[in-house]
């Protein structure tokens, strides 16, 4: 049989079920890449019927786990939609590997954008009526439709009213959501010069039990002897491997039992892309000694006036998984998690 005949057959084996069929197929060349006019390829076919086996076949064949159709549906979107947990859990932890592994190759490589932050704290920012704040560039680094979450954000992190930190101004909106429930004390970590003076005109410098450490978390955080029964994390322009470097310091920040949050804006476009890094942030942070759960809220900032003017539409979905971490560190005679241990899971 030709490669081209193979491969089409091999859309409809995968779609039917047909197991040794599909390995014929596959012994006979045929394109597991391949995507047709709808752009499908068997895995998605697989995943759609829920044929767990299958799955498996085509990702130990080297089938990639986020290939997406002309929809934007992924396999894992397609097992979801159609009720196939365990063919979703197959796919959900084969994203789950394929990451942990390219991000442990990135670090032993050192590959990393180092620029984007320098540049995002040399370009102005201009607040927007209070609805948003903008970069030069037209990007939203906050905008108003995030109160909501933000105020359960606050209520997470603010459970035992003791000393708080918050990592990342913007709109000051978990900042008010903050001050409403009196903690002991109020850290605020700000990085932006723009942001630091809007802050200063709003007098958030005179409020009581408000300290701000104006600086990146880089350099103001580490050595600073701080501790804290509660901390949020929500900077712009910093990628996944900034806010791993962030939850390395979270042993020496939290106090025992305290809770940390992070803005869950993680592949914001694609559902299961977004479980699947929900799944690797909570893995790490087990590491590190913290018990994560994500609370579904709905969101709902579909309306396209929202994103006028706005570069990137960072958020696409209708939940939100909002991270409550609790600190459990080591008992007496356990071993602390190192750095070496992390990387070691990571692979």
């Amino acid at each position: 049989m030709d490669p081209i005949s193979a491969t089409n057959d091999l859309l409809k084996a995968a779609a039917q079920g047909d197991e040794s069929l599909v390995r014929s197929l596959m012994q006979q060349k045929a394109d597991a890449l391949y995507q047709d006019g709808r752009g499908r390829n068997a895995m998605m076919e697989a995943a759609a019927a829920g044929h767990d086996s299958i799955v498996t076949m085509l990702l130990e064949a080297g089938t990639p786990w986020n290939a997406i159709d002309k929809e934007g549906s992924c396999a894992g979107d397609l097992a979801v939609a159609a009720g196939h947990d365990s063919t979703a859990e197959v796919l959900l932890e084969a994203g789950m590997r394929a990451e942990l592994i390219l991000g442990a190759l990135e670090r032993s490589l050192g590959k990393r954008e180092t620029g984007a932050q320098h540049q995002y704290l040399q370009q102005r920012l201009q607040y927007d009526a209070g609805e948003r704040l903008m970069d030069a560039e037209d990007r939203a680094v906050m905008m108003a439709w995030e109160e909501p979450l933000m105020e359960a954000h606050a209520h997470a992190i603010c459970s035992s009213g003791g000393d708080v930190l918050n990592v990342g101004f913007g709109l000051g909106l978990i900042d008010e959501a903050i001050q409403r429930r009196s903690p002991r004390s109020h850290t605020i970590v700000e990085a932006h010069p723009d942001v630091y003076a809007h802050m200063l005109q709003q007098g958030w410098d005179r409020r009581p039990g408000v300290r701000i450490l104006f600086g990146r978390w880089q350099d103001v955080l580490p050595g600073s002897g701080l501790r804290f029964d509660g901390v949020f994390w929500d900077t712009f322009s910093e990628c996944y491997e900034d806010m791993q470097e962030f939850h390395w310091l979270l042993p020496g920040l939290l106090k025992p039992e305290g809770i940390y949050s992070y803005f869950n804006g993680l592949a914001a476009d694609n559902g299961f892309f977004h479980m699947v890094y929900c799944n690797i942030a909570r893995a790490e942070l087990a590491q590190l000694g913290f018990e994560t759960e994500f609370v579904a809220l709905p969101i709902d900032c579909s309306d396209p006036k929202v994103w006028e003017g706005v570069r990137n539409r960072y958020w696409q979905l209708d939940t939100y998984l909002l991270p409550v971490c609790t600190f459990v560190p080591p008992k007496k005679g356990e071993a602390a998690p190192s750095r070496g241990d992390h990387c070691q899971a990571s692979t």
